[in-house]
């Protein structure tokens, strides 16, 4: 397995400033040299934290999971307490990376599935939405930088009233009039990406409605959807397995959720993700 860390400021030549994010931990298969090259799928993997941290558990956790199922996978630092766009420029920057040297890491540039969690759910979704921003363009170019596909698990996707105030917060800096434009279920279009949407009924930091309002404007503009709500289960659970229990049982382990990822790899392979 090639593991390696690419800061996305340096290999595009972009002054960084303060801005602390936009790095990607690439996990990339090994050619097997004993057999016929294979032409892997790829995934932007890009964890919560309310655009204040990183969560390791739905990182590295996540990563091993697809990555054994032939999945090269590709982990964004995004900056943090930074509001827009730059969280979504580094996003940008990264599925501009990824199908640029798709023949070194083994992938095809034509399916490239971006995952986000809870806040980086968020930005994620805004990837599916808002890939052709003027903000983006003004930095990217002409690049393609919409996934071929996204899975939104337990997203933060409304800033109305049934948000998380301290994602909505950070991403629009306060900005009321900024912050109601990234009020993703009012931006979904006819050329959004196709999205997996999970959520479970009980989670108590960011409402279910965030995922249902989401699917209902995916079912207006007759954009592909699977949309799961799981009965049981708190916020941030992940894999849903061990891996991410805490010390407190609060945490993971439940079989039900679990299924996601299953549920998840069955909606990209019908769009024609595997290995090949």
């Amino acid at each position: 397995m090639l593991q390696t860390t690419v800061d996305l400021y340096e290999y595009y030549r972009i002054p960084r400033g303060e801005h602390r994010g936009g790095r990607l931990t690439v996990y990339a298969h090994t050619q097997n040299p004993e057999n016929t090259p294979h032409t892997r799928p790829a995934m932007l993997l890009v964890p919560g934290g309310a655009y204040a941290y990183i969560s390791f558990r739905e990182g590295e956790p996540v990563a091993f999971k697809f990555l054994a199922k032939g999945y090269a996978v590709f982990q964004l630092e995004y900056s943090v307490r930074t509001p827009y766009p730059t969280p979504l420029i580094e996003a940008a920057l990264a599925m501009r990376y990824i199908r640029e040297n798709a023949q070194m890491y083994g992938v095809d540039a034509d399916h490239v599935c971006a995952t986000g969690f809870s806040a980086g759910g968020h930005l994620v979704g805004m990837l599916a939405t808002l890939f052709d921003e003027k903000e983006v363009r003004d930095v990217i170019g002409g690049g393609h930088v919409r996934p071929d596909a996204v899975i939104l698990a337990y997203a933060v996707l409304t800033t109305g009233k049934m948000t998380h105030l301290e994602t909505a917060g950070h991403i629009s800096g306060g900005d009321e009039a900024l912050s109601r434009r990234l009020s993703l279920e009012q931006r979904v279009t006819e050329q959004s990406a196709p999205a997996f949407i999970w959520h479970t009924a009980e989670d108590d930091l960011v409402p279910v409605e965030n995922s249902l309002l989401m699917a209902m404007a995916y079912r207006a503009k007759g954009v592909p959807f699977e949309l799961h709500i799981f009965e049981r289960g708190g916020h941030g659970l992940s894999t849903a397995d061990i891996e991410v229990t805490n010390a407190r049982g609060d945490r993971g382990d439940s079989e039900a959720v679990r299924m996601w990822i299953p549920l998840a790899l069955n909606f990209l392979k019908a769009r024609g993700f595997g290995v090949k």
